[in-house]
């Protein structure tokens, strides 16, 4: 039998809680790839344990990486990451993760057999032609245009031409491996723009982190050089995205809500949320690390290997509303360990520790100032303004602004998100129907949504098994009493601890 619908919990009371997160499902499943295809051992400390990340460690393991838990705490888990020779013969689930569909593929062309990959009933309607067109034109041989599929080597890498403006994990996976073709490789997007941008300056800033030389700097054209991914110990930085639903709930509620340990420097889409709930009404502050907040370090990797520039820059959400403009996603990456190059100073990963004022002291004695963290504060009035705000490059922030602009008091207008529809389900058409499916007034365009102010009243909100969606009507339950979420459950794939904070934060005084 299908789990009862979850009753979303109304707000009788503001919200006043300190929410800490774990980590960012982007950055864990991008290092714990970096990991297996570097040249030695590594570790990769506070990763996302989620749905999706389990997917990811389990591909790798199949494919020859042997990675084993050393410690996990609410921050996450450290695994330690011993590469193995990529074989074949393996079968992947892919689940229902875009980073693991996309990412492990083009590793799986340099195994020495032939690897099969499946995943979820709706994975196989997720857009998969473009970055498996590159794979066979770099080399690889693949027998289908979708999943299921399976995939051959050998892949020299080399020169492709592709369409990313479905997603730009298509040019994310072929980055992330590219290091190990025998040429490296150069990629030339040509279409429509490419959406999800700071998730491309992600990838290029984690590359460089371990040694990887990209060449950024033409528009729609990215290279790598072939040559060794260095071993790395890494740390993972919250997931700002999935702050998202809890900071939306200081709006709604005329509360405060606090995000510890959020970085100063990330190309992580979830700091757009500073810009677009300032326009939507909430004060945004940063102040210093509060004392419980977990051990999350953020020393954002911003630099590059010798000899190359980092190019790479942050693209937020521009937004129009009350005469604010949201834009404004920061430069660098991650945390690293080991030796790595971070604000123009070389850190080393011995005895490494990170202060909330950003002040990084390195066991062999030398002192170098990261990006660092602060806490982050939004505090809403429980009035809620709408906005006009094209999200092309923060894409996964739209389910909950959507949900936000719902509660409005004004008209709200997102643009920019038409990919949107290739995601989990079609979130344009599955947010629309469910805003409207509580008495809202919703209505889909081309590439994005126009939402009215309009009463609404409880109901089933449908989930479509994405977990953004899922969250989005978390939030809408805040202010509607009788709201229920259908398969709450499907949070598991990013924050599978979704339901019991979102208890607590109600609770919390």
């Amino acid at each position: 039998m299908p789990a009862p619908h979850w009753p979303a919990p109304t707000a009788t009371t503001p919200v006043t809680a300190i929410v800490p997160l774990p980590g960012s499902k982007s950055v864990t499943n991008r290092a714990l790839l970096l990991a297996a295809l570097a040249d030695g051992p590594g570790v990769v400390r506070q990763a996302l344990r989620s749905r999706d990340a389990d997917l990811m460690v389990a591909a790798l393991r199949a494919l020859g990486t042997t990675l084993t838990p050393m410690r996990e705490t609410s921050a996450g888990v450290d695994w330690q990451v011993t590469p193995g020779p990529i074989r074949g013969g393996a079968h992947i689930d892919v689940g229902l993760a875009g980073t693991v569909m996309r990412f492990v593929p083009p590793v799986a062309a340099l195994a020495d057999g032939p690897v099969s990959f499946d995943g979820d009933p709706h994975a196989r309607k997720r857009p998969m032609g473009p970055i498996l067109d590159a794979l066979r034109a770099l080399g690889a041989r693949i027998d289908n245009d979708a999943l299921p599929f399976t995939i051959s080597g050998p892949l020299a890498g080399g020169e492709v031409t592709l369409d990313a403006s479905g997603s730009s994990q298509f040019v994310s996976g072929l980055l992330l491996a590219a290091a190990r073709f025998e040429k490296g490789i150069t990629i030339r997007h040509v279409g429509p723009p490419v959406p999800s941008l700071p998730h491309i300056e992600m990838t290029i800033e984690m590359l460089r982190a371990v040694g990887v030389r990209v060449d950024a700097g033409e528009r729609d054209v990215w290279r790598v050089e072939p040559g060794p991914i260095a071993a790395r110990d890494m740390t993972v930085e919250p997931d700002l995205s999935n702050a998202a639903p809890f900071l939306a709930a200081a709006l709604v509620t005329g509360g405060t809500v606090t995000i510890p340990a959020w970085p100063l420097h990330t190309t992580q889409a979830g700091d757009a949320l500073r810009d677009l709930l300032t326009t939507m009404g909430a004060t945004v502050t940063r102040t210093p690390a509060h004392s419980t907040s977990p051990a999350t370090t953020a020393a954002g990797v911003d630099a590059t290997t010798a000899g190359s520039d980092p190019t790479a820059t942050g693209s937020g959400a521009t937004a129009t509303g009350s005469g604010a403009t949201a834009a404004d996603l920061g430069t660098a990456a991650m945390g690293s360990g080991a030796t790595a190059t971070v604000s123009g100073t070389t850190t080393t990963g011995s005895g490494t520790t990170t202060t909330g004022s950003g002040t990084t002291t390195t066991g062999s004695g030398t002192t170098s100032t990261g990006p660092g963290t602060t806490d982050l504060v939004v505090t809403g009035t429980g009035h809620i303004t709408g906005i006009d705000a094209d999200l092309r490059d923060v894409g996964e922030l739209t389910p909950t602004i959507a949900a936000l602009a719902a509660l409005a008091s004004t008209p709200s207008r997102i643009r920019g998100v038409s990919h949107l529809r290739g995601h989990e389900t079609d979130r344009l058409a599955a947010l629309a129907t469910e805003i409207n499916r509580l008495g809202g007034d919703a209505e889909e365009t081309d590439d994005g949504l126009i939402i009215r102010p309009r009463r609404l009243h409880g109901g089933t909100f449908h989930s479509y098994d994405d977990h953004r969606m899922a969250t989005a009507g978390a939030v809408i339950g805040l202010a509607v009493p009788g709201v229920e979420v259908e398969n709450i459950a499907t949070t598991a794939k990013t924050l599978p601890e979704f339901v019991q904070m979102w208890t607590a934060m109600l609770e919390a005084r």
